[in-house]
């Protein structure tokens, strides 16, 4: 490909267009607040319009009431390979407002950042995804295949968004798909798998001056989660630190006593109920943990009588790995050397993203990216820095190009 073709793209990447864009996504809330009617649909309805306005193709189908996918689409003049961005217009909640520095959805730029919740994890990158398709459509150069944008709902949760996209057939055909994450622009090309199991034990209530009365929850379920650490520590000493994703985890995430009703320090609930959030490394098997969780439970159970213990699998998600030699990840290796000048950094993604789906459900080979420290993603004081956020638009821009003309 004639370098031209790169660098005439690469011009029309707007930097302030960029900026500008990222601070109005931010300034959208799209947390999912159920009862309180705040959706992704304020969000979503803005970037469907904006992507018409400039010319895309533009499809908009909810994944549940209130909560609608978008996908662009961009073709190029002959027939060929379809590229896949992916970023999710969700946000995880600010949690106390009255603790960040900055507003949390005013989108503030001070010092060269842009501060605000969904600034990096992943506003900022669906920004630059949609400057860097509009610099491409805006050059008007020659190539083949086509380019999607998936902006689906709901990544911070289920993932039920791109679960919808995929089941209504909006990613298929698709041959590399890149994943627009808070990475530091490394190219992570694995991501851990995860379990999320809800424990719930129940008991019988009773006073807590007569104990033998009733049959109390929380000491089986306190003692379920010491052995899971155990189960924790017997996987790190089996497979170790994976290169990629790092260590195995078993991690409680959410303990409550009783699940329901008022609590009261002088009275023994009837249920308790605790969560497990299991991140998984490829070496390990998912089957063997589910077992051992549900073996643990039956062995807690038959140390207390009156005690049922109940195992439930909330959702589970599957290691990806992708060959650091497959087209989409070498195209994007290339885009880095040529944009950045550096040897790009591999990785992978301590966590699990909508791109575990692409690649378990349909087989897409996928490579995540984007501006953006890795730590920063659901902190107080969520920022980017817009000369990584402009490096990550013309990085996209051009794995595009080259991943769609490497083959002609």
């Amino acid at each position: 490909m004639p370098p031209s073709i790169l660098e005439r793209v690469l011009q029309h990447v707007d930097q302030d267009l960029l900026v500008a864009l990222t601070r109005s996504l931010i300034r959208i809330d799209s947390v999912y607040r159920p009862g309180s009617g705040t959706t992704e649909a304020r969000v979503a309805s803005y970037v469907a319009n904006l992507l018409q306005e400039w010319g895309f193709t533009v499809r908009v189908e909810e994944a549940a009431p209130g909560r609608p996918n978008v996908m662009a689409e961009l073709r190029g003049t002959s027939p060929g390979k379809t590229l896949l961005f992916e970023a999710h217009s969700d946000v995880v909640t600010e949690g106390d407002a009255r603790s960040w520095t900055y507003p949390p959805f005013e989108g503030v730029v001070v010092d060269d950042r842009i501060y605000g919740r969904g600034a990096c994890d992943t506003k900022g990158n669906l920004a630059a995804a949609m400057v860097a398709l509009k610099a491409i459509k805006e050059a008007a150069i020659d190539f083949p295949g086509r380019i999607l944008l998936a902006i689906p709902v709901d990544e911070e949760g289920l993932m039920i968004g791109i679960k919808q996209m995929i089941r209504s057939g909006w990613c298929d055909g698709v041959d590399g798909a890149i994943i627009c994450e808070p990475e530091e622009n490394q190219l992570c090309i694995a991501q851990k798998g995860a379990l999320r199991i809800g424990i719930r034990a129940y008991g019988r209530m009773a006073h807590g001056a007569m104990p033998r009365s009733g049959v109390n929850p929380v000491t089986p379920l306190c003692r379920m989660v010491t052995r899971l650490a155990e189960l924790e520590r017997n996987e790190c000493e089996r497979f170790g630190e994976d290169p990629h994703v790092g260590w195995p985890s078993i991690t409680p995430t959410i303990f409550l006593a009783p699940e329901g009703g008022e609590p009261q320090i002088n009275v023994i609930p009837n249920q308790a109920y605790v969560t497990l959030d299991i991140r998984t490394t490829p070496a390990q098997d998912h089957e063997y943990l589910k077992e051992t969780v549900e073996l643990i439970a039956r062995q807690v159970e038959r140390d207390v009588p009156g005690l049922r213990v109940e195992v439930t699998l909330i959702d589970e998600r599957p290691c990806t790995q992708t060959p650091p030699d497959d087209p989409v990840v070498m195209a994007s290796a290339q885009a880095y050397r040529l944009v950045t000048g550096r040897e790009p950094r591999y990785n992978g993604v301590p966590g699990a993203t909508d791109g575990t789906f692409l690649w378990a459900w349909k087989g897409i080979p996928i490579v995540t990216f984007g501006a953006g420290k890795r730590e920063i993603p659901h902190q107080v004081d969520e920022y980017v820095e817009i000369p990584e956020l402009i490096e990550t638009a013309r990085i996209y821009a051009a794995a595009a190009i080259l991943f769609l003309t490497e083959s002609r």
